[in-house]
């Protein structure tokens, strides 16, 4: 375990995790720390979503104002964890994600000491904590579980989806870095950064434009995640889901990006999340933009307002 200033400056750390090697070489993640002034016992991790990072660190800042220790998890091949030698994203599995997900635990937890942990997951990073969640049920290793706009099925039409995930489930063993023609539009995260029309600042070199391309076996994996989800997990803790109330078409050059999620279907989120478990809230937010903490102001106080009562009502000091 390595300890060093973090990029986001006073008051972070990054603790270098190191998992081993995979097909592509060493393998790394890092998680991002920041504590309260005073010791507490409640504590968060964060997981973020495809072609994405930590960096909202006003979304720290709540968490930290309500109590809670906050940590974050730039997952293997992602912001931080990025190697030269590594191609963003790319695992043959989701469950790979499990061996930081589990060594994070572990740290805020033994190392730490925290009693009581909140694990949240946005995107990807959502479908992947609903799988970890389910996976380690009955161990006692978090005590809730919050979605931000979690990918739960993939925002393609019937008949394209099926040959996009033929495509990627023949090549994700013998070519499993195979770049599929998926189209990708800059639009949202152009809405989103300060550098477009947005108001906030990341770096572009980890969450590009257009996004990274879509692999074969990462598009392969996360298809196997989904069809989990939509057989249906026990997950056994309180689940809150978000997403926005309506999605965006990126492709229509006359709809306004910030208006919606304008990456995945937020309906097909609302249909699956019952699936997750037997104590599931859905909670849909008027203006939300995919990433809900990064909407525009009045839906972004909602999102942190709706957060803010149930993590005091199904997570209380007690």
């Amino acid at each position: 375990m390595n300890v060093t200033a973090d990029v986001l400056g006073d008051g972070y750390e990054a603790i270098g995790l190191f998992l081993g090697s995979d097909f592509e070489g060493e393998v790394t993640a890092t998680l991002v720390r920041r504590s309260i002034a005073n010791s507490s016992p409640r504590a968060v991790l964060y997981l973020h979503g495809f072609s994405d990072y930590f960096f909202q660190s006003h979304m720290a800042d709540f968490y930290v104002g309500h109590g809670y220790d906050f940590y974050a998890l730039d997952l293997r091949k992602n912001g931080r964890s990025l190697r030269p030698h590594q191609t963003p994203n790319l695992v043959g599995d989701l469950t790979e994600y499990f061996a930081e997900i589990g060594e994070a635990v572990r740290l805020v937890r033994e190392v730490d000491g925290h009693r009581v942990l909140l694990l949240s997951g946005h995107g990807t990073g959502g479908l992947t904590a609903a799988l970890w969640a389910d996976r380690f049920r009955g161990k006692g290793l978090i005590d809730g579980l919050f979605l931000n706009s979690p990918a739960l099925d993939l925002p393609l039409r019937a008949v394209p989806r099926w040959a996009y995930v033929a495509a990627a489930r023949l090549l994700r063993r013998s070519a499993p870095g195979a770049r599929l023609p998926l189209a990708q539009s800059d639009r949202y995260v152009r809405s989103i950064h300060r550098g477009g029309t947005g108001e906030w600042d990341f770096d572009l070199a980890w969450k590009p434009l257009a996004g990274f391309p879509t692999r074969a076996a990462w598009l392969a994996a996360v298809r196997r995640a989904q069809k989990r989800v939509h057989e249906g997990l026990s997950i056994e803790v309180p689940v809150l889901v978000m997403a926005s109330a309506r999605s965006v078409d990126p492709s229509d050059e006359d709809a306004d990006a910030t208006a919606g999620d304008a990456v995945l279907n937020v309906d097909h989120i609302a249909r699956w999340a019952p699936r997750l478990g037997r104590d599931v809230a859905l909670v849909r937010i008027d203006g939300g933009v995919h990433d809900l903490v990064l909407s525009p102001e009045n839906p972004r106080d909602l999102v942190f307002t709706e957060l803010g009562d149930w993590i005091r009502e199904r997570l209380p000091p007690s």
